[in-house]
C-alpha cells in the first residue's frame, strides 16, 4: 500500500477501527510533515466533556508513526518499527476540532537510513503537537521509536 492519507484513512477503518470510530483521520501528509484531525464528540469524550486522553494519543501517535512507514517505505526495505515509549502533556482542556501535526519526517529518515547503514536498531523520538481550532496548544506527545532492520 502506497502511505498516503487517502490510504491511511482507508488502512484505519480495516485496522485500527476503534481509532476510525473515534474520527481520528490523517488531514496532510508528505515526507516531513503529518497533520492528523479528530473531532470531539460524544463517543470519544470523558466523564469532563473533553476528548478522553486516549484518543489524543491515538491521533498523535499516528503523525509520528505515518511519517516513520512512509520513510521506511522510500527505503523499499523491510524495517521493524515499534513505540517504546511515549510522554504526554496537557494544557488545555480538549473540545472542537483538535490537530496533531509532527514536523519530524527527516528525523526519522535520518534513523531509518542509520538502521539500513548499520544493521543494529535505532531508537529516536518523535514530537507531535495538538492544537485547537483557535490555535491554542492543547497537548504535546513524544513517542520513542525503535527501527531495525529485518534479517533476510
Amino acid at each position: 500500500m502506497k502511505i498516503t492519507a487517502k490510504n491511511l484513512n482507508l488502512f484505519l477503518a480495516f485496522k485500527i477501527p476503534s481509532a476510525f470510530i473515534c474520527c481520528v483521520r490523517v488531514k496532510q501528509m508528505d515526507e516531513i510533515k503529518c497533520v492528523v484531525a479528530v473531532k470531539h464528540r460524544w463517543i470519544n469524550q470523558n466523564p469532563f466533556h473533553s476528548m478522553y486522553f486516549a484518543v489524543q494519543a491515538m491521533a498523535a501517535e499516528l503523525s509520528t508513526g505515518a511519517l516513520v512507514r512512509l520513510q521506511i517505505q522510500k527505503n523499499n526495505k523491510k524495517i521493524s518499527m515499534l513505540v517504546t515509549a511515549n510522554k504526554s502533556n496537557f494544557t488545555k482542556k480538549a473540545v472542537g476540532r483538535i490537530s496533531f501535526v509532527c514536523n519530524d519526517g527527516a528525523l526519522a529518515q535520518q534513523f531509518i537510513k542509520e538502521a539500513i547503514v548499520t544493521g543494529e536498531r535505532r531508537v529516536f523520538w518523535m514530537k507531535s503537537i495538538g492544537t485547537n481550532s483557535d490555535g491554542v496548544q492543547v497537548a504535546e506527545m513524544d513517542f520513542e521509536w525503535s527501527v531495525k532492520l529485518k534479517s533476510e
